[in-house]
Parts: structure tokens; sequence; C-alpha cells
């Protein structure tokens, strides 16, 4: 039977290359996990989302629980059969949920109950209940449930929130069915406090997971912030184990996280982008709205191995999202995968290589120059 482990490979400065071994196969990292919230990626087949280099997902316990229920998808033969994905499932604990939902829930010290979103019917999520939802889903990767503090947050909010996560951690690693292959990762919360943030990974590495996730982030603390929360949180964590900085991000944030030592990243922005005619490329965004693309014959990034990229030019993908074709958003949402999972890749061969100060002052000049109108 496999082992959960994580094997660092090659280093530059505090960044790293590695494989996480799991049940459902290996993952190279730094690595970047396509979201399917809903059990698919939207736009997608699992084979279009392979294509791009992707080697794990993401689902999530919430929308899971309310449609189609863990229970069913169990009886299914869990997750990897039901959305045909067999490689690894990374599910969100659904504690962001606890946030962004804010309004159609109601939390105590035990858990939260929400009202579904879809018909009002109430629902119960504790760190018990969202561990065994994941249980049923057959989960590669299990995390902890938390509350993601929003942001911004007074000290004693911030304070209070993550030692309310620590302690749905502890009850989350007690109720995890260890298992040859799956593993199990604690979530450091504290907002933007450096004094929060080591006090919650010292309480995470005090119960010991097989992998430890930086939350909280992203929130609308901005990019420097964010850095710096990390520049704190990634030393505080095992070395051995891999981190993952949820919900994140642009390009440049997977860039400057990576050099701070950051291994797996995910987010809703290449795949959301792409279904709204946003296209991220080497010279930066481009918004195939624009009309300025309506008679361009060129592809939208001539070094892109992507179908849109390789058989359609611009004023084609411009006709279709105008015309709100679904051909224009399966499109871009697979250059825009295939787009990170490239960046993730030349990340790093730049680390194995020693390089990676000259990669990302290349990958930061080009992004400056922006994209370039046909002539």
């Amino acid at each position: 039977m496999t082992e959960f482990r994580f094997e660092p490979l090659a280093r530059d400065g505090a960044a790293r290359t590695g494989r996480l071994h799991t049940a459902h196969g290996v993952v190279q990292t730094p690595t970047f996990m396509p979201v399917g919230t809903a059990a698919t990626v939207k736009a997608m087949r699992p084979e279009e989302v392979a294509a791009t280099g992707a080697q794990i997902v993401l689902g999530n316990t919430y929308h899971l629980m309310l449609r189609p229920g863990a229970e069913r998808v169990a009886r299914l033969g869990g997750l990897h059969r039901f959305m045909n994905w067999p490689g690894p499932i990374l599910t969100d604990s659904g504690g962001f949920q606890v946030m962004s939902l804010s309004q159609l829930r109601r939390m105590d010290k035990d858990g939260v109950t929400f009202r579904s979103h879809l018909d009002g019917s109430e629902h119960r999520l504790s760190p018990a209940r969202s561990t065994e939802i994941q249980h049923l889903l057959d989960a590669t990767i299990t995390m902890a449930f938390d509350e993601c503090t929003p942001f911004p947050a007074e000290p004693e909010v911030a304070a209070s929130s993550m030692r309310l996560s620590m302690g749905w951690a502890q009850r989350s690693r007690d109720a995890f069915v260890a298992r040859p292959g799956y593993g199990q990762f604690g979530i450091v919360q504290g907002s933007v406090y450096p004094e929060l943030r080591l006090e919650s990974a010292a309480a995470l590495t005090a119960i010991g997971f097989e992998g430890y996730a930086i939350g909280g982030l992203a929130v609308g603390e901005g990019q420097e912030r964010m850095f710096a929360a990390l520049d704190v949180t990634v030393p505080a964590l095992p070395d051995d184990r891999p981190r993952y900085l949820m919900g994140v991000g642009k390009p440049s944030d997977l860039v400057g996280s990576v050099r701070r030592g950051v291994d797996m990243f995910d987010c809703v922005l290449p795949t959301r982008s792409g279904r709204t005619g946003q296209a991220f490329t080497r010279r930066g965004t481009v918004n195939l709205r624009n009309a300025r693309h309506q008679d361009d014959q060129r592809p939208l990034d001539e070094e892109c191995r992507c179908p849109a990229c390789r058989s359609y030019s611009r004023a084609y993908l411009h006709h279709l999202v105008r015309s709100e074709e679904v051909l224009g958003l399966m499109l871009l949402t697979q250059h825009n995968l295939t787009y990170y999972q490239d960046l993730m890749a030349g990340l790093r061969g730049a680390i194995t290589a020693g390089t990676l100060d000259a990669f990302a002052a290349d990958f930061e000049a080009e992004q400056a120059l922006g994209d370039i109108s046909a002539l």
C-alpha cells in the first residue's frame, strides 16, 4: 500500500520541488489544483483537465453535502469514480463557507448550522461531520474544519477565531480515519498578525497532520500583507510536510508564494475568468470582449499549447465570447488552466536548475510588457 508522504527534492532559496505520494498517484510540487467545487471543473471534462497538466483537483464538502449528498456519492463508489477523476482529490472542509455564507449560518463553539442556498433546508457541519463527509467522498486529502477569519479583523477577533479553529482542528484529527495513502491537513489561521500565525502553526504541529495549509489569506488583505504573513508562517511549519496556500491566486501570487516555500495552490480565478472572457497569458491578462480582437487572426498566445491557441484565432474567440457561445468559455477555461499548469512546470524547472530568481525576473518583465495589439 502507498504511504502518504511528501518527498522534498530540489531547493532554490526557500522554494522547493517535491513529490507528494498518495493512494491515488504522485503529485509533482509546486502544484496548482483546479477547483471542481461540485465534482466538476466547470466547462471541462476530466480528460481535458488532465491534458492541461493538472495532477490533483479540489472538491468542496459543503456543496457536495447539499447536492448530491455524501452518502449518495459513497453508495456510487466514491468521488473518484463519480466524477471520473482517478487522480488525487483534496476536499475543502466547508470552512470557507463559514465566512462566505455568513448570512445563511449560525455558528457556535461546536460547529455551524447552515441554511441551504439551494432550498433553505438546514444542515449541520461540525469538525466530526465535516471529516465524516470527506471520508464518505473518499477524499485523498481531507481538510480540518475551521473558520476562515474575514478581513479586516481586530486582533482580539482574529485571536478568538483562530483559537476556535485550533480546537476544531483537534476534533477533526480525532475523527479522521487513517488509511494508507490518505492524509489530513490542518489549517493555519491568525489573519495578518504574526504572533497569531505562529501560535496557530505551533498548535497544529503539536496535533500532527500529514500536511499544513495556510488559510485566511487572499480575502482582501492585499499581496504585500499576504506575503508578509507567509514570511512568518512558512518557516514555522515542518519541512517534511507539504504546505498549501488556500484560495490563491493570481499568477504573480503563485510566483511570489513559491519563492517563499509554498507547495500547493488552488483558486477559482483561471476557470471563473475563462467563463467571463478573460485570458491569462505570458504578457498579462487579455479581455476577449474588447472590440480590438474582432479582426485579429493571431492566436491568443503563440507559445501556448492549448487547443484555443493552436486552432483558433483571437477574432473567433472574441466572436464566441460576444455571442455567449458555450464553446468560448470552454476554450478559454482550458487555456487558462493550461497557462497555470505551464507556469507551475516552469517554476519547478527553475527551482531544479537553481535559476528561480532569473525566472521570476523574466516573468515580471514579460507581464509588465502587456498584450500587443495587432498591426
